[in-house]
């Protein structure tokens, strides 16, 4: 069975959701603020003979409608940084402000741990863990092309995550973008169905589960948690988060996406199952409703 099949129930017109699941993917680039401004990377761009057009709903993402990342100057010299569309949104919810202690909890390769550390003018601190050395590796030289000084960079095994090292306890703010079966990166990695199975979504969700609940634990009173992913699996988002509802002191938390983004709310109800009213406050976006892959975002408060 092709795991797409499963979720035509939650979308409103099913043929458009698989008819955009099958067709590539627009490119995307985050302009680095840390480093230039968007009107000076859309001179360069236009002046190499490179089209680009701005993303609508963020100011900072241009499309690339015929040509990838790295074929520019700008990209080289670090102004831009390969981004799919959609994976802006969760430091957008995050919405760090400069001098703040953020934690990315499974940061590499980068992409929303240095988009955080743009959004605080890079001043504060963004701890970016991982527990693979190899991806650990992406993620510095993302850091290090990007100019992002506000990076400390751990590796460690986030469920177990200790701030001892550290000279304080909590964070004010956790991004938690969990590894998943990334159902909603089809149009760029079609394998994603193929490899797909049931029994890897509840490993995932396991996994899931105990990264964000040491992500409130480790999060002050009052401080935001994101937690984000690139599947469309309810076993990986709403179940989640019903789960970390039930067993830390915390909430789902209203949080309003850019108006010209359309995005769907969290589902209450998967097969046979009820979660917490609460996770109907997340965000889900189709592939259908942007011309982007999919993604599940939601915003917690630690509470205490």
């Amino acid at each position: 069975m092709n795991p797409l099949d499963r979720y035509e129930p939650l979308v409103a017109d099913p043929a458009a959701f698989r008819a955009a699941c099958d067709r590539p993917l627009p490119t995307t680039v985050r302009v680095n603020t840390v480093k230039t401004g968007v009107e000076r990377v859309r001179r360069a761009l236009a002046e190499e003979g490179i089209a680009h057009e701005r993303v609508g709903w963020a100011g900072d993402l241009l499309r690339l409608p015929d040509s990838s990342p790295g074929d520019s100057w700008a990209f080289a010299h670090g102004w831009l940084h390969g981004q799919e569309e959609v994976s802006a949104l969760p430091a957008r919810a995050l919405d760090p402000a400069p001098g703040e202690r953020v934690w990315a909890a499974c940061a590499a390769p980068g992409s929303k741990a240095t988009h955080a550390a743009a959004l605080m003018d890079d001043r504060g601190v963004v701890v970016a863990n991982d527990s693979s050395l190899g991806r650990l590796s992406a993620l510095r030289h993302n850091a290090e092309r990007l100019g992002v000084t506000a990076t400390t960079v751990t590796r460690a095994d986030a469920r177990s995550y200790s701030l001892a090292p550290f000279e304080f306890d909590t964070f004010d703010r956790a991004l938690v973008d969990v590894p998943c079966s990334c159902e909603g990166t089809v149009r760029k990695n079609p394998d994603v169905v193929d490899e797909w199975t049931m029994d890897h979504v509840e490993s995932l969700a396991e996994l899931q589960t105990d990264v964000l609940r040491r992500a409130v634990q480790a999060t002050r009173a009052g401080g935001t948690i994101v937690y984000s992913t690139c599947t469309f699996a309810p076993e990986e988002n709403e179940a989640v988060l019903d789960g970390v509802l039930a067993a830390e002191d915390c909430r789902v938390v209203e949080w309003t996406p850019p108006a010209e983004l359309e995005t769907s709310p969290g589902v209450t109800e998967w097969a046979g199952d009820e979660y917490d009213p609460q996770v109907g406050r997340a965000t889900r976006v189709y592939p259908h409703q942007n011309d982007t892959g999919g993604f599940f975002c939601a915003r917690l408060e630690a509470g205490g």
